[in-house]
């Protein structure tokens, strides 16, 4: 670690009032973001987030991350949450150009799809099904703008590759046709699930649950705001039924669903509709990435590397979820 990052978390630390630091602030892998990093002072351990410089160009980027702690902060007295502390009246600190969070240490692992039972998929589910039926009217969270139709120019991201002799433009080439075929239909689905909305973490896979003696903690609450119930519910029953292949497994699939229906009761969504609105944050999250890739939104080497990476495998994931579309939706039928 550079001795300029240690001197920043020194100060960070005693302007924050959370104490000297013991050690040496340790780099928490994963995150495809932010930077983690796990600090211990004298007065206790804590997790300090510093957050992504390019993302807080945003002319709307402070407002959601405020925003998105409020949330986190409400909910966190219905189920395990893990916000961020609130220092000096903020969630969002800043400190020599950079924007951070701090939040106190959670013990707990996160679980890799092998490990995942049904029993923790259906304890996610019922957890979410808590925060759906969460009453956010208190914090007045304005319905956000995301959720509106999604314009990208995939021959624009085409043809910048082609100049840089990017590394997925093989992979381009076969779906450019598909990606705006894909963006057509999540913009149709989008508008016609847009009269029903909750507020949720609309970010809640395994990455983001930490698990200590089979009890979950949810953290990483920064993209939560306004979101379909049943496009939420979908969306993370695959997150928790999934293996690294894509493949869904059944069975932890209906526990997931079980474990939500517990909570709310019967569900029933016109689930085409529902599972052509997924592909509307994948590809907002290809078309991210893009940008970090070409350079057009990017730090750092290291940054354009994952971007590259994101890509690749986002693009993947987009065939792989279109092809286990229609199955999703002959299972959700059956409810």
């Amino acid at each position: 670690m550079k001795v300029v990052d240690f001197q920043l978390f020194k100060k960070l630390c005693v302007e924050s009032k959370l104490g000297e630091i013991i050690g040496v602030p340790i780099s928490i892998s994963g995150g495809l973001l932010h930077k983690m990093f796990a600090v211990e002072t004298n007065k206790g351990k804590y997790a300090i987030k510093i957050l992504n410089p390019q993302i807080m160009k945003r002319p709307d980027a402070m407002n959601n991350y405020i925003n998105s702690e409020r949330i986190a902060n409400l909910v966190s007295k219905k189920v395990p949450a893990a916000p961020a502390k609130i220092i000096n009246g903020d969630f969002i600190l800043k400190k020599d150009s950079h924007f951070y969070m701090v939040f106190d240490w959670v013990e707990g692992q996160t679980l890799k799809p092998a490990f995942i039972s049904c029993r923790h998929s259906e304890k996610i589910g019922s957890l979410l099904a808590a925060i759906h039926r969460t009453d956010f009217s208190e914090i007045n969270i304005e319905e956000d703008l995301e959720n509106n139709e999604q314009t990208i120019d995939w021959n624009y991201y085409f043809h910048e590759g082609q100049k840089s002799n990017a590394e997925w433009i093989e992979l381009m080439i076969g779906n450019v046709d598909k990606l705006y075929e894909w963006s057509s239909l999540a913009n149709k689905a989008n508008k016609l699930l847009s009269s029903n909305f909750v507020i949720s973490h609309r970010d809640l896979d395994p990455k983001n649950v930490l698990w200590y003696q089979d009890n979950p903690v949810l953290i990483d609450w920064e993209s939560a705001g306004h979101v379909n119930p049943m496009h939420d519910l979908v969306e993370t029953a695959l997150y928790w039924s999934e293996d690294e292949t894509g493949y869904v497994d059944k069975e932890r699939f209906f526990a997931f669903i079980n474990g939500y229906k517990k909570i709310n009761g019967e569900i029933k969504a016109d689930w085409p509709t529902v599972l052509e609105n997924g592909y509307l944050g994948k590809l907002g999250w290809l078309e991210y990435n893009l940008k970090r890739s070409l350079w057009i939104e990017c730090t750092n080497k290291e940054e354009q590397m994952m971007g590259t990476a994101q890509v690749i495998g986002t693009i993947k994931e987009i065939n792989d979820y279109a092809e286990k579309s229609s199955k999703l939706v002959d299972w959700l039928d059956s409810l």
